[in-house]
């Protein structure tokens, strides 16, 4: 594990993980904050969890030939 330490500059190679996790974090922040269910600054919209979960429409009969 050393040898990989003297290729990369540990301070570096640390710096560019937080900035990685720190843009994942935000990224899958902002993708809950887009859903439904998940906003919780907005709370959930009633007018879409109505439509989203509608019954089927009947099925047509087949028709005989």
């Amino acid at each position: 594990m050393w040898r990989i330490w003297r290729l990369y500059d540990p301070l570096r190679a640390m710096v560019i993980q937080g900035v990685f996790l720190f843009g994942l974090a935000a990224m899958i922040h902002l993708i809950l904050l887009s859903t439904n269910k998940f906003n919780w600054l907005d709370g959930p919209k009633k007018g879409q969890a109505a439509t989203q979960n509608a019954p089927l429409p009947p099925a047509t009969p087949a028709a005989k030939s």
